[in-house]
């Protein structure tokens, strides 16, 4: 790293409202009542930024910790 340069800890994008040749939106896929939208627009809401604030800078980008934490909440409800 030079001197005076800070990196940053860069995600991956993730893009749940892209268009997509079939359906054309990835929300169309899901219901509107599904459980997953309640996971999703609750943990939208929790502040995770000392978590954040652990990762390392550099390498390859990760994917965003919130974005995770949905998988894993979304799974555990599921006995996944």
């Amino acid at each position: 790293m030079a001197r005076g340069k800070s990196l940053t800890v860069t995600f991956k994008a993730t893009h749940q409202n892209q268009l997509s040749l079939i359906p054309l939106d990835l929300n169309d896929m899901v219901a509107a009542n599904h459980p997953v939208r309640i996971v999703a627009a609750i943990l939208d809401k929790i502040d995770i930024s000392k978590l954040i604030a652990e990762y390392k800078t550099g390498g390859a980008s990760s994917y965003h910790p919130k974005v995770l934490l949905k998988i894993l909440v979304y799974a555990y409800i599921n006995n996944i």
